[in-house]
C-alpha cells in the first residue's frame, strides 16, 4: 500500500483502493452510486420512492463524496461481470 499522507478528502484514496482493483473501477462505482444518489434527492419531493438512499449518515452535501463514503464503509461493493458467458449459443 502507498504512503498516507494529510489530505483534504475523506476518506483517503489509499483506503478507497483498498476495496477496488483499480482507479478505473473505483471511480466507475462512485460516479454511479453519485448520480443514483443525486436521483434520490431529486425525487424526494415527489413521494415516488423509486431510489435508495444513502447508505450511511453524512455531513457531506455533494453525492460523490457520500459515494466515497459509501465505498468506505463497505455498503458500496463493486462485482466483477462474470465473462464466462460470451453470449452465443
Amino acid at each position: 500500500m502507498a504512503d498516507t499522507y494529510d489530505t483534504m478528502m475523506s476518506p483517503q484514496v489509499e483506503e478507497l483502493m483498498d476495496r477496488t482493483d483499480s482507479k478505473f473501477a473505483l471511480c466507475t462505482v462512485a460516479a454511479t452510486r453519485a448520480r443514483q444518489i443525486n436521483a434520490y434527492f431529486g425525487q424526494l419531493g415527489e413521494g415516488l420512492g423509486a431510489m435508495v438512499p444513502p447508505q450511511v449518515t453524512s455531513v457531506a452535501r455533494k453525492p460523490l463524496s457520500i459515494a466515497f463514503e459509501e465505498i468506505a464503509a463497505d455498503k458500496i461493493v463493486p462485482v466483477k461481470p462474470d465473462l464466462s458467458d460470451d453470449g452465443a449459443s
